[in-house]
């Protein structure tokens, strides 16, 4: 974990009081809520711990920031006075971080963006006992109480301390979410010995204690830090058992058959629309009791609901993998982003896993792998550690075939690293970009962390241009979450903006895009991750925005809130004409990189398979090109983003590709 200076613990105060002051307010029921400021309630631990799940280059990168704003050349970047930020007057720097916020130039914005996300997320979902003291004032609930504690069902797990310096299986299955799960459970069952590992912890029912802030750093990526090189898209990935099915907003979309007739035709692999690929995926859809059967929405679903069906588009309900809900279960669903204690959500960890479990397999998690191993062609294993007694402990797996399903960031990372070098491995990585339109209601009966996270979906717009445009769904908007999408206009406004919380509701424009990134291997052995929004997806992305203000209105919002870095509203009551004004204007504004808040949820591409052994790293049966006995089985073997939420399509192609493994 970094540990910083004196003299940067105490510049880091001076940012957290800056970016959080206290204000002078009258209201005696809030006023200790208004004047609570960053220092009162965050430290620079905390900042520490915030940034020990990523690399030790953006660490580096965190530091330089702190170096920057001590040293008086700081002031040329803002054009005010040559002083280090430490010897500024207060509201020189408020003046500075606006300037930088907006900032021609992306390292400046990229900074910016880098502390308002840090500081403000942490301040206001940073618990105690169970309790965050703005909480209160804001309107947000925090945990929820049990009716009874949720009982502790575990699967007997191993860990390194139960394991010599190596271990030997039939099948080793390198991470455990909606690939590996099926493919583990697949192949035990068929009576193959197989081994999971996973790199982050088990969490039960019992852990999940609904604390966005402890339960992110436990279950996400990068303790929930992680993003793209440039700052400019913070992604949300898995990073425990079950992947990124213990996370998701239990969408549970079939692949549109346009996908994967478009993936079957321009990547040569006839797999895709085969009656193969079609029983897999109906047989995944049924094993998580996928249905559509929930009629309750919470107010921004129904607003989504209503507001699309007075514009006379159609919305439609989302097939989701909860089972065995009732009216009583609403609140308590909107909880599952960080893990369901209620046991609705049928994730690998509640399905596939214990079905791969009962069949023999084991499961091992805290644990890394570095790279696979191979000689003349044929995979031989892999090496690694493992957590042993809360130290990381190196060991080797003997294996006959490996199947990496580490996700679409980290699979073309261990491939990489275990030497396989074709062209187009970590290449074509795409995110589904997402940003949030927002509004204020008039009054709320259901916030919008209540109730399904994602109940409601306008299809509408989703074949703008041939196969690509967007869709509109709701986010679970828990308080951190709109941290993250709310500007930061100024300590007191950003504090008066926190007080609208229950009001607000929100939906997410989520683009298919056509053009992706690239993941690499930086010199310390982390993701390097480049993705810049094209033109073209750019397009698409604000013409969801137009169309998402516009349903906004239409279902009852009285102020529409723009996903943007400085303060863009519009009020209804100004009427449809002012509107459509303002939205001819929004093409114009600027969206680059940190000027608006971008978000991925799905990371789909860098191995993708078909065909062509010259542009697919992956064969048509998930085997990699270049080393026999290693296979590919995640959403890093689709050709081109799915445009529906990904979780079905990965555990559709896991488990068909687990066939022919059998």
């Amino acid at each position: 974990m970094l540990v910083f200076s004196q003299k940067e613990e105490a510049l880091l105060r001076e940012l957290f009081d800056t970016l959080l002051p206290e204000v002078e307010q009258e209201e005696a029921h809030t006023s200790e809520y208004w004047r609570r400021k960053g220092t009162d309630w965050i430290t620079p631990d905390d900042i520490a711990e915030g940034l020990a799940g990523v690399s030790p280059a953006q660490q580096q990168d965190f530091r330089q920031l702190l170096k920057l704003l001590s040293s008086w050349t700081v002031g040329v970047t803002w054009n005010g006075p040559l002083k280090p930020f430490m010897k500024l007057k207060p509201e020189q720097r408020v003046s500075l971080l606006m300037a930088w916020r907006d900032h021609r130039v992306n390292l400046f914005r990229k900074a910016f963006s880098t502390l308002k996300k840090l500081i403000i997320f942490l301040f206001y979902t940073k618990p105690e006992k169970q309790q965050n003291p703005a909480w209160p004032v804001i309107g947000y609930p925090g945990p929820l109480p049990d009716a009874e504690p949720p009982p502790r069902d575990r699967m007997e797990v191993l860990y390194g301390h139960q394991i010599g310096d190596s271990i030997s299986c039939d099948v080793l299955v390198i991470g455990s979410g909606a690939g590996g799960g099926v493919v583990a459970a697949e192949l035990a069952q068929a009576g193959h010995d197989v081994l999971v590992v996973e790199k982050g912890p088990y969490l039960d029912r019992s852990d999940y204690n609904q604390l966005e802030a402890e339960m992110g750093a436990m279950m996400y990526e990068a303790k929930g830090a992680l993003t793209t090189d440039d700052g400019g898209v913070t992604i949300f990935a898995g990073s425990c058992l079950g992947g990124g099915t213990t996370i998701n907003w239990a969408g549970a979309f079939h692949t549109p058959d346009y996908i994967l007739n478009e993936w079957a035709k321009e990547h040569d692999n006839p797999g895709f629309t085969s009656p193969d690929l079609r029983t897999s995926l109906d047989s995944v859809a049924q094993r998580l009791g996928v249905n559509a059967d929930y009629p309750y929405h919470n107010q921004q679903n129904q607003a989504l609901l209503n507001g699309s069906k007075a514009l006379g588009q159609q919305p439609e309900l989302i097939p989701r993998n909860e089972v065995g809900l009732g009216k009583e279960d609403f609140k308590g669903i909107g909880y599952s982003t960080s893990g369901d204690r209620y046991g609705h959500k049928q994730g690998t960890v509640q399905t596939y896993l214990r079905d791969a479990m009962k069949a023999g397999a084991r499961i091992m998690p805290r644990t890394y792998i570095e790279r696979v191993t191979h000689q003349g062609g044929q995979v031989t294993g892999a090496v690694g550690k493992t957590m042993a007694h809360d130290t990381w402990k190196p060991f080797t797996i003997t294996a006959k075939k490996v199947v990496v399903s580490a996700g679409s960031i980290y699979t073309p990372v261990i491939l990489r690293k275990s030497g396989l070098s074709h062209k187009h491995l970590g290449k074509h990585l795409y995110f589904h970009p997402t940003v949030a339109v927002s509004a204020l209601y008039p009054s709320v009966t259901d916030p919008a962390w209540f109730g399904p996270m994602m109940s409601v979906v306008n299809n509408h717009f989703t074949r703008l241009d041939g196969n690509y445009g967007f869709k509109l769904e709701t986010p679970p908007a828990h308080v951190g979450l709109c941290t993250l999408a709310l500007p930061w206009m100024g300590g007191a406004e950003h504090k008066k903006a926190m007080m609208d919380l229950p009001r607000l509701g929100h939906f997410i424009v989520l683009t298919r895009d056509k053009h992706g990134g690239s993941v690499s291997v930086d010199k310390f052995g982390f993701p390097k991750i480049q993705y810049k929004l094209s033109s073209y997806d750019q397009n698409h992305m604000v013409r969801g925005i137009q169309e998402g203000a516009r349903i906004q209105v239409a279902g009852g919002a009285e102020e529409v809130i723009f996903p943007y870095s400085t303060d863009k509203r519009f009020l209804a009551r100004h009427g449809q004409e002012a509107l459509e004004a303002l939205l001819k204007e929004l093409p114009a504004w600027g969206w680059k990189p940190n000027q608006f808040p971008l978000f991925s949820a799905h990371q789909m591409g860098t191995a993708r398979m078909g065909g062509n052994k010259a542009l697919h790293p992956v064969a048509p049966n998930g085997e990699t090109r270049e080393v026999k006995g290693l296979y590919v089985a995640d959403a890093s073997l689709f050709p081109a983003a799915s445009g529906v939420n990904p979780m079905l399509t990965i555990m559709g192609l896991a488990h068909y590709v687990a066939q022919g493994l059998k």
